[in-house]
């Protein structure tokens, strides 16, 4: 029976030992594909999509005078609706015009 128990035991420690180094290396495995993906992915970073090139020029910026006419307009809508009072109005107007 001592025999049959201390052979129970090797097999375990082996077992065991065996899985250790079998994590071991799959973890030590995934983090050297983890690191030869890395570039990869940079690269890919740099360098958008095809269809982000093919989407043409970026549109023009926006005229700051038209833009302050089209909050100007929209302000004088909100107060003939009545959504602003006189003084909100005014000092939205004067935002508008000092920015």
């Amino acid at each position: 029976m001592p025999g049959l128990l201390r052979g129970v035991a090797r097999v375990a420690v082996v077992a065991g030992t065996a899985t250790a180094v079998s994590n071991r290396v799959s973890r030590r495995q995934a983090g050297r594909w983890a690191a030869k993906d890395q570039p990869q992915e940079q690269e890919q970073e740099q360098y958008p999509p095809e269809q982000q090139q093919d989407a043409g020029p970026p549109p023009p910026a926006a005229d700051p005078m038209q833009d302050r006419l089209a909050q100007l307009k929209q302000l004088g809508e909100l107060k003939e609706s009545g959504v602003l009072s006189d003084e909100e109005f005014q000092q939205q107007k004067a935002k508008i015009l000092n920015s």
